[in-house]
C-alpha cells in the first residue's frame, strides 16, 4: 500500500512538471520564427534600362601610329640610347653604329669636291684665254674646242663629286637612328656590339594614343554593323573596366581563314593610355531599346522557369518571370513578365529561402549588430 502511494505521488510531480514546461516550450518556438532581417543593400529595385543588341566583336588593340625601324647602313652596334618602355621624342637619337667606315669616306668625297672645284676653276680661265686668243686669231678652232670640252669635263666631275658627298653625308647621317615621331619604345631589337647589317630589325615605335581596337564579327551578323556604332568592350588585364569606342571602318574583305569580318573601332585615350596588343572582347551596339532589366544574380533557376524573390508588405514572394535578351555588356536579363517596374527583389539571394517568409528591412540607424542580413553571393 506504502508503494503504490508513492508511485502516485510520482506521477503527479511529473504531471506537474510537464505541464509547466509547455509554456516555455512554446515560448522558445516563437521566438525562433523571426522576420528576416534585410539592409538596402540587399535589395534591388528594378527598373528601365537600356538594352543593347548586337553582335559579339573580339579581337586586339593594335597602335594605328607603328615604325619597325630597321639599319640602312651597315656597321657595329656602338650604342643603344633608349630601352623597352622609353619616352621618346621626334628627332631622339635611339641607335649609334659605328662611323669609322663612313666618316673616311665623308672625308674623302669632301676633298674629292674640293679638287674638282679647282679644276673646274683652271678649266674656266684657261677657255676665257683660249677665246680671247682666238678672237685675235692665234689659236686654231680645234685648239678653242678642246679648252670647251675640258671645261665642261671639269663641270661634270664636279656635279659627280658633290653628289658622291651628299650621298656619303647622307650614309653619315643614317649611323644615327632617329625617332620618327614621338611616342615609346615597344621593342628593343639589338644591344651594343651587335653587327647591323642593312635592312636589320633595331627597336620598334609605337605612338599610344593611337591605339584602337581591332576586332572582328561573325559574316552572318556583319549586316547588322554600320559605320558609327557604339561599341562596349572589355580588355584582359583591366579587371571590372569597359571601355567604350566607335566603329570607323569595315574591312570589305573576310579572313581567309575564319571567314570573319574586321572591324576597325576608334577609341578616346585622352584620360588613360592602354597596352597594345591586349585581347579585347565586347558588343556592338547594333540596336538599343528601353527595357525592364535584371543582374544575372538576382536569378533563380529551376529546370526551364526562371525566378526571383520579390520582397513586398514585409513578405518575401517567390515570382517566377519571363525573360528576353541578355545585355552581354553588363550581364543583365530581360524580364518580359512576372514584376514591374519599381519591385524590389533580393539583389544575391541565398540559402533556405521561403515562400511567404517573413521579412524586415532593418534601418540603418536602429540594426542590432547580432541581427543576420541576406547573404550576398552570386549563385541559385
Amino acid at each position: 500500500m506504502k508503494t503504490i502511494k508513492l508511485t502516485v505521488i510520482a506521477l503527479c510531480i511529473v504531471s506537474t512538471l510537464a505541464a509547466c514546461s509547455k509554456p516555455e516550450v512554446a515560448k522558445t518556438q516563437d521566438d525562433s520564427v523571426k522576420p528576416l532581417q534585410l539592409v538596402e543593400q540587399d535589395l534591388l529595385t528594378v527598373s528601365q534600362s537600356t538594352l543593347a543588341r548586337g553582335p559579339v566583336i573580339s579581337g586586339s588593340l593594335q597602335p594605328v601610329v607603328k615604325a619597325e625601324l630597321n639599319a640602312e647602313v651597315s656597321g657595329i652596334v656602338m650604342q643603344v640610347l633608349k630601352d623597352n618602355g622609353d619616352l621618346v621624342r621626334a628627332g631622339d637619337v635611339l641607335v649609334k653604329l659605328d662611323q669609322t667606315t663612313y666618316r673616311d669616306k665623308l672625308l674623302s668625297a669632301q676633298e674629292a669636291e674640293r679638287s674638282a672645284i679647282v679644276t673646274l676653276e683652271q678649266s674656266n680661265r684657261q677657255l676665257k684665254r683660249m677665246q680671247s686668243l682666238s678672237k685675235q686669231s692665234l689659236v686654231t678652232q680645234e685648239g678653242l674646242e678642246a679648252a670647251e670640252n675640258k671645261a665642261n669635263q671639269a663641270q661634270s666631275d664636279l656635279a659627280s663629286a658633290r653628289a658622291r658627298l651628299v650621298e656619303a653625308r647622307q650614309q653619315m647621317e643614317k649611323t644615327e637612328v632617329k625617332a620618327p615621331f614621338s611616342g615609346v619604345v615597344a621593342t628593343r631589337k639589338v644591344s651594343a656590339g651587335d653587327t647591323a647589317q642593312v635592312g636589320k630589325g633595331l627597336m620598334v615605335l609605337i605612338d599610344p594614343a593611337s591605339i584602337r581596337f581591332e576586332g572582328y564579327v561573325a559574316a552572318d551578323r556583319v549586316g547588322q554593323v554600320k559605320v558609327g556604332n557604339k561599341v562596349t568592350f572589355k580588355v584582359n588585364g583591366y579587371s571590372g573596366q569597359f571601355f567604350t569606342g566607335t566603329v570607323e571602318r569595315i574591312n570589305p574583305l573576310a579572313n581567309e581563314s575564319t571567314r570573319q569580318v574586321q572591324l576597325l573601332v576608334s577609341m578616346d585615350l585622352k584620360q588613360q593610355s592602354l597596352v597594345a596588343g591586349l585581347y579585347a572582347e565586347g558588343h556592338v551596339e547594333a540596336q538599343n531599346s528601353n527595357a525592364l532589366m535584371v543582374p544575372e544574380s538576382a536569378l533563380m533557376r529551376e529546370g526551364d522557369k526562371h525566378f526571383v524573390w520579390q520582397f513586398a508588405n514585409n513578405e518575401l514572394k517567390k515570382t517566377e518571370v519571363e525573360l528576353g535578351s541578355k545585355d552581354e555588356r553588363w550581364g543583365t536579363q530581360e524580364v518580359l513578365s512576372g514584376i514591374s517596374s519599381g519591385a524590389q527583389i533580393l539583389r544575391h539571394p541565398q540559402g533556405a529561402l521561403t515562400d511567404g517568409a517573413k521579412a524586415q528591412l532593418a534601418a540603418a540607424a536602429t540594426s542590432v549588430p547580432d541581427q543576420t542580413a541576406a547573404k550576398v553571393s552570386t549563385g541559385n
